[in-house]
């Protein structure tokens, strides 16, 4: 187990909005501003969803590009661009977010049920964007939900579509996907590829405590608004940087400091990668 963990701020996400917290960041100078506070609070990595002008899911490439900049002027952290964007956003628009040339990208490998809705993730278009990731040079981050994600993604292993050691994130508490519990966990982690690199993603109210399993099981770990919009029991967050430091205080109350964006790069296998 690593003495650092990796910690990630999930900042907007694709569901929720102003209405249901009026802090939550939206605009592309907001989201910079966000990114900020989280990395100051101790995230290495910023996990970033767009949202149009009127704070509707968007895959638009010139909102990409600008985000990413303002987010660059404003922290060093770590930019992780969501290819999943939004239930409704077409897959091929979402496949052409990668051109903007972010650090990472999500992979989405499966298409499945997603609350009331249905996330869709075609096998040959879930291809086309591994390889043209690989022609940009910007790293996957596997997003899994089930059990049986970890299969399609060893068989994208075995295609040469994606590099071990893989790195993913085990999202739990997802109604579609596997529920929030401590046995899914460890039954995911268990399932992996030799070697991956991974971390816990805790949906609204299992965000703190999976979050904290994983990272007592050596993995790293993921928070913010996209997350849970909840503090605790009734108080309502006030930005992702509370979250972030929330999650940063129990990494060392069990002696496992936060990276800094170097280690991060390190522990990711990033160091020397291009952008």
């Amino acid at each position: 187990m690593s003495n650092q963990a990796v910690l990630t701020a999930a900042l907007t996400g694709p569901i929720a909005t102003k209405a249901d917290n009026p802090h939550l960041p939206t605009s592309p100078q907001e989201i910079a501003d966000a990114a900020r506070g989280a990395y100051e609070a101790g995230a290495a990595v910023v996990h970033v969803h767009l949202r149009d002008g009127e704070g509707r899911p968007t895959a638009d490439l010139q909102i990409a590009r600008r985000t990413i900049a303002l987010i660059e002027e404003s922290c060093p952290a770590l930019i992780q661009l969501s290819t999943g964007v939004g239930l409704q956003v077409p897959y091929e628009e979402r496949l052409r977010l990668v051109d903007a040339r972010p650090r990472m990208a999500t992979l989405n490998v499966c298409t499945m049920s997603f609350g009331s809705g249905e996330f869709r993730n075609p096998p040959e278009g879930v291809r086309r964007l591994a390889h043209r990731m690989r022609e940009l040079d910007v790293a996957p981050e596997l997003e899994l939900y089930d059990a049986g994600h970890v299969e399609v993604v060893r068989a994208l292993i075995a295609e040469g579509l994606i590099e071990t050691p893989i790195t993913c994130s085990l999202v739990l508490g997802v109604q579609g996907g596997m529920a929030a519990t401590a046995e899914n966990l460890v039954d995911l982690v268990r399932r992996l590829p030799e070697g991956s690199i991974w971390q816990v993603i805790g949906i609204g109210r299992g965000n703190l405590p999976l979050t904290a399993m994983g990272l007592a099981m050596g993995g790293n770990a993921r928070t913010g608004m996209e997350d849970t919009l909840m503090l605790r029991r009734g108080v309502p967050a006030t930005s992702n940087a509370e979250l972030v430091a929330r999650l940063a205080e129990l990494s060392r109350a069990i002696e496992r400091e936060p990276a800094t964006v170097d280690e991060a790069q390190e522990l990711l296998g990033l160091a020397g990668a291009g952008v």
